[in-house]
């Protein structure tokens, strides 16, 4: 059944103060309750619709002019992935976060879900009590829908598609709905002097939409074209960055893996933070090692990017570069004055082509970068410096 606003209104032009028009599904009752209360708690969402499977969600698409979905992933009669590409093709710039526990079934399916389109994921609690008492579910959740709410407004000017209502369940005082920008900028971006030597070690930070992108700048790097290694903190649970490794591994052909506690690095290799742990690098001897932590979550996060890059700093000096990609928040902002303090290089994915420019928003307005570039100019701007004399 379908949930219906309790008002109605003709459709007209979204105003950017309007609420986030959002879609839940998901086949249980209860959970789609609590998240429709967490959502409408805060002034600026609204559930225009509430439906149990991804046939329900195909057909409440063609009534309700939806901005965000909520997409459960196993679901009786039309599963989340089944649904997905239906929903896209009703509406290309639908942004769709996959709902789904922590499985390694699920992890891959949500994975196989971002190279198919959707925008982001949440790993979902396991009981509606876990839900209903988690203050980390809700704070994820709401900062996920908003940020992928604002980047969907970003990217349509066209106003809702004919015939479907945009209709509210409740009024929302214009000051409180959406917040500005995180990093608002006009005119050029202040840079930094391209490095002229060749980095020894590659950094990479992503976030929101950091899955397709790192595929994108993998894919696009042939295995044996460089001599560095990559190491990456993406913001993700556990289970999730195993997943995410084993997917980098069969789209690059690179070999790529979470980085163990104890490892030596070595070139040509990548080395992904793996869900929870903090990963950072020593110097042992003349070799450089892999460490894991349990530390505090710094920016709200474990793994985060910035004791990464504190640590890549003070192992390599000058001899670092930076790739700061889509993603929430400021992580990176910090570790990467590090790495420029140090003699490092820094760059950040451009606001066109991220799905939320909030990290690489933060380093590129601090004045810290050589280049912001569009997502498809990253590998060439990395290969192009790496394989330098």
């Amino acid at each position: 059944m379908v949930f219906e606003p309790s008002t109605s209104r003709p459709a007209t032009s979204v105003s950017s103060a309007d609420p986030f028009r959002v879609m839940v599904v998901d086949d249980s009752a209860v959970v789609r309750g609590l998240i429709t209360r967490m959502l409408e708690e805060d002034t600026g969402f609204s559930v225009v619709a509430s439906v149990g499977n991804g046939q329900m969600a195909v057909s409440a698409l063609d009534r309700h002019d939806v901005e965000v979905v909520i997409l459960d992933i196993e679901m009786p009669v039309m599963d989340g992935l089944t649904a997905l590409p239906k929903l896209l093709k009703i509406d290309p710039e639908l942004q769709v976060i996959m709902a789904s526990t922590l499985t390694l079934k699920n992890a891959d399916v949500s994975l196989r879900a971002l190279e198919a389109g959707a925008a982001d994921y949440i790993p979902k609690p396991t009981s509606s009590r876990e839900i209903s008492g988690g203050q980390d579910f809700k704070h994820e959740l709401i900062g996920k829908v908003r940020a992928l709410g604002m980047a969907r407004r970003r990217m349509s000017r066209r106003g809702p598609r004919p015939g479907v209502s945009v209709s509210t369940s409740t009024p929302v005082p214009a000051a409180a709905r959406v917040p500005a920008p995180l990093y608002p900028h006009s005119g050029p971006l202040t840079l930094r002097p391209v490095p002229t030597e060749a980095p020894d070690v590659i950094a990479i930070g992503s976030s929101t939409g950091g899955p397709q992108a790192l595929f994108s700048v993998l894919g696009a790097i042939k295995v044996g074209s460089l001599r560095q290694p990559i190491l990456i903190t993406q913001h993700m649970p556990p289970t999730f960055t195993t997943i995410l490794a084993e997917h980098i591994s069969r789209i690059s052909g690179w070999a790529a893996a979470e980085g163990k506690d104890g490892e030596i690095i070595q070139g040509n290799r990548i080395y992904i933070a793996p869900g929870d742990f903090h990963m950072v690098v020593e110097t042992r001897g003349t070799d450089k090692v892999i460490r894991l932590n349990k530390n505090p979550p710094e920016n709200f996060c474990r793994p985060s990017v910035d004791p990464m890059l504190r640590s890549i700093a003070s192992a390599w000096g000058r001899r670092v570069l930076t790739v700061i990609l889509t993603g929430m928040g400021s992580d990176g902002l910090k570790g990467g004055q590090v790495v420029v303090g140090a003699g490092g290089t820094v760059i950040a994915q451009d606001e066109a082509s991220s799905v939320v420019w909030g990290m690489p928003g933060a380093v590129a307005t601090a004045g810290i970068c050589s280049a912001v570039l569009p997502l498809p100019e990253v590998s060439q701007y990395i290969l192009r410096l790496a394989s330098r004399r």
